[in-house]
């Protein structure tokens, strides 16, 4: 990337992030993030994510640093030398899930996603799912907890704790994942081509309803819900040299 000049330092509300916030303020200055070559988060992934969606419109590349409890997205804190680690930086570009959710009253709800879009049931019953990819019935029953897809970027995420793969960065697959999955037991989820759209159904929505989450937009009642790559929308990401999504990813499956 260009030589980082202009910093926009951000911060989760968390007590040690904003005292990291004030001690970089002080050390490099603070610009708005339209006028940044660069923009630093301090906090956790959750913080990460909120910042890129936030900034999506900018294209300015996104430096994070720990300041939360979970960090893939994230580079080591330090406050020496940030200017140089900014400039050697490598840089990543990701992109997101496009949701399009549709609910009992006949509401469509839209909504990007750079984890991955889950579907969740909302009651004490197991939700009762049908999975097509591009026009074709693939799954005709799904009994479950729920459903997710997600993006290499998010593959480490919840479809990880939900017993998903891991997907190299660059790879051009999505992966479908139950989770708690009831019937058929040993289905272990699917890959599919980036370019696919993928549309869970809820089957009994109103005895087994279901609610919809891209990266914590939250839609209940959901009947529908279409996702697919959105190649047009780029996140831009920097990591500390040899320390990239490509390396974290290839690491996190022969932990």
């Amino acid at each position: 990337m260009p030589a980082a000049r202009n910093i926009a330092v951000l911060a989760s509300d968390a007590p040690n992030a904003q005292e990291a916030l004030g001690r970089l303020v002080n050390q490099y200055g603070q610009h708005a993030p339209q006028d940044a070559d660069v923009i630093v988060a301090l906090g956790g992934d959750g913080f990460m994510l909120g910042t890129l969606h936030a900034t999506q419109a900018l294209d300015v590349p996104v430096y994070g640093m720990n300041r939360g409890t979970v960090g893939f997205l994230m580079n080591e804190y330090t406050e020496r030398d940030l200017i140089t680690r900014l400039n050697r930086a490598e840089e990543e570009t990701i992109h997101p899930l496009h949701m399009t959710a549709r609910t009992s009253d006949g509401t469509t709800t839209g909504a990007l996603a750079i984890n991955e879009v889950s579907l969740l049931r909302a009651g004490p019953q197991a939700a009762r799912l049908r999975i097509w990819v591009d026009g074709k019935l693939r799954l005709p029953e799904l009994i479950c907890d729920g459903a997710l897809v997600c993006t290499p970027a998010g593959s480490t995420a919840y479809n990880y704790s939900a017993h998903g793969p891991v997907l190299p960065i660059g790879s051009d697959v999505l992966a479908i994942t139950a989770v708690a999955a009831f019937r058929p037991r040993r289905w272990r989820g699917a890959l599919v081509p980036t370019g696919s759209v993928v549309r869970i159904e809820v089957t009994d929505p109103e005895k087994r309803p279901v609610m919809a989450d891209a990266d914590s937009r939250s839609v209940q009642n959901v009947v529908s819900v279409d996702i697919r790559s959105e190649p047009s929308v780029t996140h831009r990401i920097l990591f500390n040299p040899g320390h990239g999504l490509g390396e974290r990813l290839n690491r996190e499956q022969f932990v």
